[in-house]
């Protein structure tokens, strides 16, 4: 069994492991991918300051997120189609989380419904939430995550419409999938993963399909994507939604410090600096440029996370360091899964884990409260605003 080292040892893994399709659907962004690219590229911008003879024993990375205890700031984000990725793959990732002491979010666009993985895991996690039209749906989905416990409600507040993906269109991934003979043909030499698809029940969006009006199974699931996302969103909207929910309310896709602003006035919990990974606007900022400024605007109103483009320890310190309270995670954690299950994503927390407390010990600091601005060395022109 190859040794993992780091979380590019899981992506190339997982490349070999899982269909075309579905990889092309982790590993891309939107048109140019100019902003997918520049996500991982900026922080290589941000380099750290090495630290000597300073008492490196009894260091600690761990940490609260919306009041709740973490093994470090590290939770794994929502991501659609997970269960495609791995054979029942949202409840192999909320078990990994779960034992290793981070927070799972459910995306709505989930393989397994809520109901399968509280069943799974007996044990709280966060739900994520699309802004929708259908009022009545979203109360019924707000009211299956209350029953199955789940904590807190992730509002992602960038996809009134979808970006457009050029990997995803040629490869026909779409709600549900249109398969092509050469997208069969591809999936038939992925044996392991077909193995373990063909064992489990599970393989259309379980929180929709049977759930939404007019959707009784994958064949009618097309025509609602279509019609499903609010393009009149605007921040009332935004607020009624937070109401349904009434808990904690985390918004996910603040690029920019106007909307941090408005966020923190909503009463947010957390807001997360993110531009989906590069999958919505093409052109726009990295995530990490944007970070400090908005930490700067509304750190002191709300808690602050970082997403996007994070594949290392490394990363997450650098974005701590910047002022985040904490970081989510999707590639990096799906890499892991689609390599090597459940197993997978332990492998990659381990990972990320590991260089974490690594690099803080050698930047010379043993907690993360320690932890800000003085322990990179940043090129003037790398914040934006």
């Amino acid at each position: 069994m190859a040794v993992i080292t780091c979380i590019d040892d899981l992506k190339k893994i997982y490349k070999r492991r899982v269909p075309k399709m579905f990889y092309d659907y982790a590993e891309t962004g939107s048109w140019t991918e100019q902003t997918f690219i520049e996500n991982t590229a900026d922080f290589k911008e941000l380099m750290f300051r090495q630290r000597i003879a300073v008492n490196m024993e009894g260091r600690s990375v761990e940490s609260t997120m919306v009041g709740e205890k973490v093994t470090m700031p590290v939770a794994l984000a929502p991501v659609g189609l997970t269960g495609m990725q791995s054979a029942d793959g949202e409840i192999k990732s909320a078990l990994a989380a779960k034992k290793f002491g981070v927070p799972f979010t459910l995306s709505t666009m989930s393989i397994c419904s809520i109901e399968d993985v509280a069943e799974a895991t007996n044990h709280p996690f966060w739900f994520q939430v699309y802004t929708l039209k259908d009022d009545d749906f979203m109360r019924r989905l707000m009211e299956r995550a209350k029953a199955a416990n789940c904590s807190a409600l992730v509002i992602t507040v960038d996809l009134q419409m979808l970006g457009q993906r050029h990997k995803d269109l040629k490869n026909g991934l779409s709600a549900p999938p249109k398969l092509t003979l050469k997208s069969i043909a591809d999936m038939m030499t992925k044996v392991g993963w077909g193995l373990e698809m063909l064992g489990t029940k599970r393989r259309f969006f379980g929180n929709i399909v049977g759930h939404a009006k007019g959707v009784s199974d994958a064949s009618s699931l097309s025509s609602w994507t279509a019609e499903a996302f609010d393009q009149s969103l605007d921040w009332k909207r935004i607020g009624e939604l937070m109401d349904m929910w009434d808990g904690k309310v985390i918004l996910k896709g603040i690029l920019d410090a106007e909307d941090a602003k408005k966020a923190a006035d909503l009463g947010a919990d957390a807001i997360v600096v993110s531009n989906h990974g590069g999958r919505q606007l093409d052109g726009a900022s990295s995530s990490i440029r944007m970070l400090s400024h908005i930490v700067d605007t509304v750190g002191d109103r709300t808690e602050v996370w970082f997403d996007s483009g994070i594949r290392s320890g490394q990363d997450v310190l650098k974005a701590i360091a910047l002022g985040a309270k904490g970081t989510m995670i999707g590639r990096a954690y799906t890499y892991g899964l689609g390599a090597r299950g459940e197993q997978g994503v332990t492998d990659a927390l381990n990972v990320i884990y590991k260089e974490l407390d690594t690099t803080m010990g050698l930047c010379g600091r043993t907690r993360l409260a320690d932890v800000d601005q003085s322990i990179l060395m940043i090129p003037d022109h790398f914040h934006r605003q």
